[in-house]
This record gives structure tokens, C-alpha cells and sequence, in this order.
């Protein structure tokens, strides 16, 4: 049963745990790529470091492409309520949350296709 992970590193760690790690960064870029913001994050990259660019990705789009920055949380899929419910008075942790929303979206995409597969 899928269980919703309650911070990005319980998220990041869980989808290590379950090998599905490289799935989650492959499932972040193409959809990013079908929102027309290019992000290629390598295989490669660490838990840390994905956590922190995408934090800066989102930081910058919602300062500089708003509406790109809507149509991306439209093509991911995260749920108009938690976006909501997020306090906007500082920029950093609004980017930094609602990078975790994004994260607890994709990672559940990979979840759910792994686990009914």
C-alpha cells in the first residue's frame, strides 16, 4: 500500500530503498520536458543535489515564469488543494515545499506503475 512519504528525505531514501530511485529522476525529467522546462538531471545525480536543483528550478520559475511554473504543477498533477494550503510570504520555503509537492507526485507515479505492473 502506498504510504505518503512526510519530507523530501524519507521520499528520496524510500525511493532508493525500493530501486526505483533512477525511475523517479527519469519520471521528473519527462515531465519537465513536457511542460517545455528543460531539466536533464543525470542518472547520476545524488538525493542531495536533486533535492537542491529542483528547489532552485522552482525558485527561479516562480519568480520569473509564472505561468510556466502553473502549466508545470498542471502536467504533473499536484493537487490544487496543497498547493493552496502553502504560506507564499517567503519565496524560499514556498519554492522549497512545493519542490517536496512535486517530488510526492512524481515519486508516486513510479510507485504506483512499479507496484501494478
Amino acid at each position: 500500500m502506498f504510504v505518503a512519504p512526510v519530507n523530501t528525505e524519507s521520499l528520496l531514501a524510500q525511493a532508493q530503498a525500493e530501486t526505483l530511485y533512477l525511475n523517479l529522476i527519469e519520471q521528473i525529467n519527462k515531465d519537465f520536458n513536457l511542460a517545455n522546462e528543460g531539466i536533464d538531471f543525470p542518472l547520476s545525480i545524488s538525493p542531495d543535489e536533486l533535492k537542491i536543483q529542483l528547489h532552485e528550478k522552482v525558485y527561479r520559475m516562480i519568480q520569473y515564469k509564472f505561468a510556466e511554473y502553473l502549466n508545470l504543477l498542471y502536467i504533473i498533477d499536484v493537487p490544487e488543494n496543497e498547493i493552496k494550503q502553502l504560506d507564499g510570504s517567503d519565496l524560499v520555503i514556498l519554492a522549497e515545499q512545493v519542490a517536496f509537492l512535486i517530488l510526492k507526485r512524481e515519486w508516486q507515479k513510479v510507485w504506483f506503475r512499479n507496484y501494478y505492473k
